[in-house]
């Protein structure tokens, strides 16, 4: 048997194996696969870098565990960078089964920063019904929010005083896998003019495009992609860039694999006489 029958006939566990070793080969060996900025990414970037220290911005995070591999990422890169300017974050989530899940990850990052709550972020919590909840929030937080998430009153936390609504607020930057996106712009940002800037999933980001030429949003961080983009930005190898250098490496080998195969098979077509 020749090396291309060989090949076509390969075990598919072999593969399974190579593709294996192409996810823990970049994990060991520190692989990192160059990351270009897209303007949309550097946009939202050079806003939040040109905010005066103490400013606060609302962050918005509406996802679940089965888009926490792309927006975990983002929340982590964004508040990395808010924090490192020593910016005020106002947190909040609008989908009601990862609202749990949003606190767990802002906390820890806190941690990660030395931040204290109620002086550099609060976590407001969840509230049904976001067209609602947004345009109560643009007269006063308190509308919506008189208590934050652990039934704390806003005015006894120390950053909330002097903070009434989004015009006490530099941006909002939503990070979302769902179509709350749609309610921040049409219902905050049309309403209450404030810069808008959103996160969504890779699949998401097409959608929002015309929303990014038409000025209502100032940038979108999409995907993976964009949450890498970010950490290269903000000058932090985090979990987007791993993921980016696995998810590339993988798609090389897989690659090869389709050319190899496709090689293998048209000889073996050649070699037997087969026109068709």
């Amino acid at each position: 048997m020749g090396i291309f029958e060989k090949i076509i006939k390969l075990d598919r566990r072999i593969i399974f194996l190579v593709i294996f070793l192409s996810v823990i080969f970049p994990l060991i060996f520190k692989v990192n696969i160059p990351i270009n900025i897209t303007p949309e990414v550097r946009n939202v970037y050079n806003l939040i870098e040109n905010l005066p220290e103490g400013s606060v911005i609302v962050v918005p995070c509406e996802y679940a565990p089965d888009t926490m591999a792309e927006l975990e990422p983002m929340l982590y890169a964004v508040l990395r960078h808010c924090w490192e300017k020593n910016l005020r974050v106002v947190a909040c989530g609008f989908y009601v089964t990862g609202v749990t899940l949003i606190e767990q990850e802002i906390k820890y990052m806190a941690k990660q920063m030395n931040k204290k709550y109620g002086k550099d972020y609060i976590f407001l919590g969840y509230r049904p019904y976001p067209a609602a909840v947004i345009n109560s929030m643009g007269e006063d937080f308190r509308q919506s929010f008189p208590t934050d998430y652990y039934g704390t009153p806003l005015d006894s936390l120390p950053m909330m005083r002097g903070v009434k609504n989004f015009n006490d607020t530099k941006l909002v930057l939503t990070i979302n896998a769902t179509s709350g996106v749609d309610y921040w712009v049409l219902f905050g940002h049309e309403r209450y003019g404030f810069p808008l800037a959103i996160g969504v999933t890779a699949v998401m980001a097409a959608d929002y495009y015309h929303y990014l030429n038409s000025g209502q949003i100032v940038g979108i961080i999409g995907g993976l992609k964009g949450a890498a983009e970010y950490e290269s930005l903000v000058h932090h190898k985090g979990l987007a860039t791993m993921g980016m250098s696995i998810q590339s490496f993988v798609h090389l080998v897989i690659v090869l694999f389709i050319i190899i195969g496709n090689i293998a098979y048209f000889v073996i077509r050649k070699r037997k006489g087969i026109n068709r």
